[in-house]
């Protein structure tokens, strides 16, 4: 049987020195603290390129009197995108909020190997919640969209295709055949994860390895020829989705969702 090697995460400490700076000025500007701050690019999916950029993402939260105004704010906050660092946010309302539907990013975010910010009791309790909503029908509609609107921008019918807009269709659709084959769990963020926990043939799962090593050593704009094998992976697991069978999301939890969202508001200030 054919494995991946295991995805070790890795960010200088030159890095995280420079997002720390980033969150505590977000922290600053906005009156806002941060309940956690993550990695959620290709650094995270596991299969960087040497020149890839840091997609960092946080949740924040406002003190109480913010959410008292009969004018409703803002619940985004965005820094300037540099050649190293792409910073933005939710605040914890539109989070929790996007938790019931369940939206599958914030999902991700929350199963991120990369944390700058973490605050162990409040993150724990978003965890705990986020197993609560049916995530399959939100999970199966968000990475087959995102999946076939890749391929249909990166891939279709050329033949030589970059490296890293193939990894961006593969890995919706390993999670795809992940909810196919284990749907009473949530799909893990990086691809190590998602093809060593499914039933994938071996010779697959070494493409797979192989194209990761590559892309740890090659530029975000190299490209190849198309593997055969893993358009056929990728096509028969977009088929299988659109035609699954959808699944409701458990909106009755919007209470529990308005409790975590006060204690969280209460126990970050």
């Amino acid at each position: 049987m054919s494995h991946l090697k295991p995805f070790i995460p890795s960010i200088s400490d030159d890095i995280r020195a420079s997002v720390e700076t980033e969150l505590l000025q977000i922290e600053s500007d906005h009156d806002v603290k941060i309940v956690f701050a993550v990695e959620s690019g290709s650094r995270a999916w596991g299969f960087p390129s040497p020149d890839s950029d840091y997609d960092v993402r946080f949740v924040y939260a406002h003190k109480p009197d913010w959410y008292l105004s009969i004018q409703p704010g803002r619940d985004v906050i965005e820094r300037p995108i540099s050649d190293e660092l792409d910073i933005s946010g939710w605040d914890i309302k539109k989070a929790l909020w996007l938790l019931l539907k369940p939206n599958p990013l914030m999902l991700e975010w929350l199963s991120s190997p990369i944390r700058y910010r973490w605050s162990d009791l409040d993150c724990q309790r978003l965890i705990e919640f986020s197993k609560k909503p049916a995530h399959s029908s939100a999970c199966l509609y968000h990475y087959l969209n995102l999946g076939k609107r890749q391929f249909e921008l990166h891939l279709g019918q050329d033949k030589k295709i970059r490296l890293k807009k193939y990894f961006y269709v593969l890995r919706p659709a390993l999670a795809i055949r992940w909810m196919r084959l284990r749907p009473q769990d949530i799909p893990p963020m990086n691809i190590q994860e998602l093809a060593e926990g499914l039933d994938i043939e071996p010779e697959v799962t070494a493409i797979i390895g192989d194209l990761i090593e590559r892309k740890a050593t090659l530029k975000e704009t190299e490209s190849f020829n198309r593997i055969p094998e893993l358009d056929q992976l990728i096509q028969h697991e977009f088929n299988w989705a659109e035609n699954a069978e959808k699944e409701k999301s458990k909106h009755h939890l919007k209470d529990e969702a308005d409790e975590l969202f006060r204690a969280i508001i209460k126990s970050i200030h």
